[in-house]
């Protein structure tokens, strides 16, 4: 299923394809979610660099900087990247910290699926009423029915960066929703793996 027209989304994936053999970057945002669940695709590109990388992509491409959102932004078309840096840029986790736990996944570098989940948690909290924010909601739950995350290191990271807000935000949120449509995840599937996370949180 498509939650954003299909050309938007393939035109957005060449030009992550561009963008990766101009830049080294780590990927973040709704295309490192589809990289781990292929569910949904992305529309706009949001990738962590650090401050040579920005230098060398000024070269190739027109960049704005977003002081009030601390981050820099490159429009294309339909596409926006949206870039953040070390010890600037405000994800929830220090990008730095992220830096720390990657892995390559189809041959681009992403968080852990852990940090990921809260970087998207954050991006959800910070949008929602939005069809942005919808998209964050529905990644979080593609992210979620993979049933892969390691809850003890999703509570470690929590605790190390003083951040209480994500794991009662996800408790919220899974009282709130009883089926995500877009991904097929009906009302006994919805139920059970709530069951099986709150389990994992206690």
């Amino acid at each position: 299923m498509e939650y954003y027209q299909q050309l938007i989304t393939e035109k957005s994936f060449q030009i992550l394809q561009t963008l990766k053999k101009d830049s080294h970057f780590i990927l973040i945002g709704g295309w490192a979610v589809f990289f781990y669940t292929r569910a949904l695709k992305s529309k706009d590109i949001d990738i962590i660099i650090d401050f040579a990388e920005l230098e060398s992509l000024r070269q190739k491409y027109e960049i704005f900087k977003n002081d009030r959102l601390k981050k820099y932004e490159i429009k294309l078309e339909t596409t926006d990247i949206d870039i953040y840096l070390p010890f600037y840029s405000r994800l929830g986790l220090p990008a730095e910290i992220i830096a720390e736990h990657t892995l390559s996944l189809e041959g681009f570098i992403v968080p852990k699926i852990e940090i990921l989940l809260i970087l998207k948690q954050v991006a959800y909290n910070g949008r929602l009423g939005t069809p942005k924010g919808e998209k964050d909601k529905i990644d979080i739950f593609s992210l979620l029915n993979l049933k892969i995350i390691n809850w003890k290191f999703y509570q470690k990271l929590l605790a190390e960066n003083n951040l209480p807000e994500p794991q009662q935000d996800l408790l919220s949120l899974l009282a709130q929703t009883t089926e995500v449509k877009e991904i097929n995840l009906n009302q006994n599937q919805t139920a059970k793996l709530k069951k099986d996370i709150l389990i994992n949180l206690k």
